[in-house]
């Protein structure tokens, strides 16, 4: 029911940025727990960071300080500021949402750091 289309990845080199935006379809942002996982090769998906329906919001400690997570209701979106980009940051970045008790994921972008 809740559909989330994942934007913004791509090459860029340490120290760079990137945004990344999930653009959400079939409910209102507002009304969802949002957040952004990331996978590298041969590791586990881990959580990067959240965002609640009170604006709270929860960081990975490799990324507090670095990324920002946000909500744009008007644009029906959740974002992902990336700044400082570590090669280490290199994965493919999912878009989650909950919603009415239901988990939806984003198909993932590619976000890769160079050195």
């Amino acid at each position: 029911q809740v559909q989330l289309v994942e934007s913004g990845g791509g090459l860029v080199q340490a120290g760079g940025s990137l945004r990344l935006t999930c653009g959400a379809s079939g409910a209102a942002v507002r009304f969802m727990t949002l957040g952004w996982y990331r996978q590298a090769p041969g590791n586990q998906r881990e959580l990067v960071a959240t965002l609640n329906r009170t604006g709270s919001t929860n960081y990975a400690d490799s990324v507090k300080g670095r990324f920002t997570i946000s909500r744009d209701n008007a644009k029906n979106t959740v974002d992902l500021q990336m700044n400082s980009l570590k090669p280490e940051d290199t994965a493919v970045y999912y878009c989650n949402a909950n919603y009415i008790g239901r988990n939806f994921w984003g198909q993932g972008t590619q976000v890769t750091v160079s050195s």
